[in-house]
């Protein structure tokens, strides 16, 4: 068998008979979506560790 091949007796019908209950609620976990998080650096610091990061000169 060559690349892109497969064997056709995989290709069956399984069984897809699924019940809602087993479905998964992507709604069950939702938020708001705030982020919070502490840190001694200024904003200035921040972005200028950024650029670093990026290796590009800013100034």
């Amino acid at each position: 068998m060559g690349f892109g091949s497969y064997d056709e007796s995989e290709q069956k019908d399984d069984n897809t008979d699924f019940d809602d209950d087993d479905a998964v609620n992507v709604h069950e976990s939702e938020h708001d979506g705030d982020v919070s998080f502490e840190s001694e650096m200024s904003n200035e610091e921040l972005v200028d560790q950024l650029s670093q990061m990026k290796g590009g000169d800013d100034d």
